[in-house]
């Protein structure tokens, strides 16, 4: 059995483009196929906040409304990775064949991204071709608005690839999400531009595991007036993310990430450094360990250790499913610019709160903001 693809089911113009900047990589897969399965009411939404009662009301698209498209540099079928992601433990058996129609079309919508290797096009042509790109797959597939969600890792060239394919976006007038630790529409040469676009964005960098687990202990501490002495961390990762962490400069962007949550959320920044080592026999899979020290009543020395053994895709995907929904929601609101009620979705958010707490009410909070009339 297999499903239909969700193109044949809403009525041209109330579909929603979803763009992958990565679209054949792990999270991609796991958000297509899962959003086919979701939506065919094959699997629950669990991880994903927009289906608690705060989004009942706010107008999202549902996920039957999704089509998907996007960039990458590889040509390995949709099919073929979910299948891989099967053996790996990520996707349940049996899914592939059954999401097969979404993957395929999907897998039509996929466009070669870049630069590639001794790629002769200059950043102008990049960008005008990525927006070409997404331009035509909204008219192809009577998308109302497309959301461009960049899970891709970043790269080294002058204008990175991330903020070529912001650029892109832009100017194509789509929603960004910069689901990774690199620049996106950050970058000096997009910020002027970011700042007066006509659509929404969110980012950087999704926060799917240590960091949400940090976010989560650093006020137990501070709400307690524990004294933390030192929290260091260990990071081993597989797959794409262990590869492209392996660079200093982008090792050190996740790093940032990881303790502005503890000094935002502590007031100071405790010693100690987060390590991370590419795990390659991991493939999608992370484990992550933290050690902290603390000082209590009368200086007791204490400490406390955690382990997050966790499937980076299966964190990801329907975060990236919310961040689609609430966008697109945004964008047909009217509303523009930088976006921080969504920094309960990012490490490094634009703007706010680090306390999870506090970008939970601000996200509930612009729950609310998408009930008005407009």
């Amino acid at each position: 059995m297999s499903l239909h693809t969700n193109r044949s089911e809403p009525e041209a113009g109330s579909r929603t483009g979803v763009w992958f900047v990565g679209a054949r990589g792990s999270v991609a897969a796991t958000a297509i196929g899962g959003c086919a399965a979701v939506a065919a009411g094959l699997w629950p939404p669990t991880g994903r906040a927009t289906e608690t009662p705060p989004f009942a009301e706010s107008r999202l698209p549902s996920l039957s409304s999704f089509v998907f498209g996007g960039h990458d540099t590889v040509d390995c079928p949709l099919s073929e990775k979910a299948e891989s992601l099967v053996a790996e433990g990520v996707l349940p058996h049996g899914l592939p064949p059954t999401v097969c129609a979404a993957l395929a079309a999907a897998d039509a919508e996929i466009r070669i991204g870049g630069p590639l290797p001794a790629d002769r096009r200059g950043e102008e042509e990049l960008i005008a071709g990525f927006a070409a790109d997404i331009t035509g797959f909204a008219g192809r597939c009577g998308a109302a608005r497309t959301v461009v969600v960049h899970v891709a890792p970043a790269g080294d060239a002058r204008l990175p690839p991330s903020s070529l394919y912001a650029a892109a976006a832009l100017r194509a007038g789509c929603p960004d999400v910069d689901f990774t630790p690199s620049l996106g529409p950050r970058h000096t040469t997009l910020r002027a531009a970011a700042g007066d676009t006509a659509v929404p964005y969110a980012g950087r960098e999704g926060k799917t595991g240590q960091t949400l687990l940090r976010a989560v202990l650093a006020p137990m501490f501070q709400q307690h007036a524990l004294v933390v002495r030192t929290w260091s961390g260990t990071n081993l990762l597989g797959g794409g993310d262990g590869a492209a962490l392996a660079d200093p400069g982008a090792a050190a962007v996740k790093s940032a990430g990881e303790n502005r949550t503890l000094h935002d959320t502590l007031g100071s920044l405790p010693e100690g450094k987060v390590h991370i080592d590419d795990g390659p026999v991991l493939g999608d899979w992370k484990t992550a360990w933290d050690h902290i020290a603390f000082d209590g009543f009368l200086g007791a020395r204490m400490s406390l250790q955690t382990i997050w053994q966790g499937c980076d895709s299966a964190l990801a995907a329907p975060l990236v499913l919310d961040l689609a929904r609430l966008l697109a929601r945004a964008h047909e609101a009217g509303l523009t610019g930088p976006r921080p009620e969504l920094g309960f979705y990012f490490k490094d958010p634009d703007g706010g709160s680090s306390a999870l707490a506090d970008q939970y009410t601000a996200l509930s909070g612009f729950a609310e903001r998408l009930l008005e009339p407009w």
